[in-house]
């Protein structure tokens, strides 16, 4: 198991600890790999998430979306209703929970169910005020303010 440590860059950058604490986070995960996904990217700011669900119903799973993070959960329903006896089990049905971290103003746009994949889009929209402006130069040199003072008498 490979450790970094990140404290120098915590004292040489200011505004970067979310970042570093992500970098912490990734090094330590130890998720397991159940269930299967991929990430997409589909445009210049559309992302796609698609998890392998297959023997999961619409109502057995959960999306939540929170601050940055996103939480993907599946439990299976018991069916108590079913005579039959299952002999082998090839097709996992166990419950997950798997979590993503968003990067700042990514947002879910969609979520659709099909052929055992859920698919999870995914926009990043940067609001007006976020993004780069052209400042103007002025050209020749700047004029000395001067200060006007009445003296009352």
């Amino acid at each position: 198991m490979r450790s970094y440590d990140l404290t120098p860059f915590y004292r040489s950058t200011v505004g970067f600890d979310r970042l570093f604490s992500l970098l912490d986070q990734a090094g330590s995960d130890g998720s397991p790999g159940y269930p299967p996904y991929n990430i997409e990217r589909t445009g210049e700011n559309a992302y796609r998430i698609s998890v392998a669900v297959s023997g999961f119903a619409k109502d057995e799973l959960s999306i939540v979306a929170k601050e940055n993070t996103l939480t993907i959960k599946g439990e299976k329903v018991a069916n108590e209703n079913s005579k039959s006896e299952v002999l082998y089990r090839g097709i996992a049905a166990r419950a997950f929970e798997r979590a993503f971290q968003l990067a700042d103003f990514v947002q879910v746009k969609d979520a659709s169910l099909e052929n055992g994949l859920l698919h999870v889009d995914l926009v990043r929209e940067i609001p007006e005020a976020k993004k780069p402006r052209q400042i103007a130069i002025n050209a020749g040199t700047p004029k000395a303010q001067v200060i006007e003072s009445s003296v009352a008498a």
